[in-house]
């Protein structure tokens, strides 16, 4: 009875840790139709994850903390452009993120940008640009605390267009 109990429990605690797990999209358009459909600004993680080594520390440090996973199921929706060296990408993807780059305008990684976005008619995305950050030293609540204005700004921004409305 007990060796079932347990295996039960195992089981579900499992099950509750895959749950929790945070979805980083590559694919910037589908990333931004679940931001508009859950209406949460998107953070935009550009990142060379085989070979920059602040990069690195803050997926370490950061990014795969539990505090930053709450945050971040609450507050965006996760997009990772990644620029690997030793790590195959489809040609598609490598496009979408040089595009990117230039876009936002990044020089050096890691550099998180969080952004509201739109598909116009033509398929041409708009990005409405809420702020920036890198390296933070100090863990997740040194992070999120140069981090959580942007989001919240972005809510307020939602919340004033609302209002101007009815």
């Amino acid at each position: 009875m007990k060796k079932v109990f347990l295996i039960t429990l195992f089981l579900i605690g499992g099950l509750a840790i895959q749950a929790q797990e945070l979805k980083w999209y590559t694919n910037v358009k589908e990333a931004i139709k679940v931001s508009n459909k859950k209406k949460k600004p998107l953070m935009l993680f550009f990142t060379g994850s085989d070979w920059c080594g602040w990069c690195i520390r803050l997926q370490n440090e950061v990014l795969k903390t539990p505090e930053f996973n709450k945050w971040a199921q609450e507050s965006v929706i996760l997009v990772e452009l990644d620029f690997p060296r030793r790590t195959a990408q489809s040609d598609e993807i490598k496009k979408q993120n040089d595009e990117l780059q230039q876009a936002f305008g990044v020089q050096g990684f890691p550099t998180v940008y969080f952004a509201n976005a739109t598909v116009n008619k033509e398929g041409k995305v708009n990005f409405e640009g809420l702020g920036s950050t890198g390296y933070v030293a100090g863990g997740p609540t040194a992070w999120l605390a140069v981090a959580d204005p942007f989001v919240k700004n972005s809510a307020l921004k939602g919340k004033s267009k609302k209002s101007k409305k009815d």
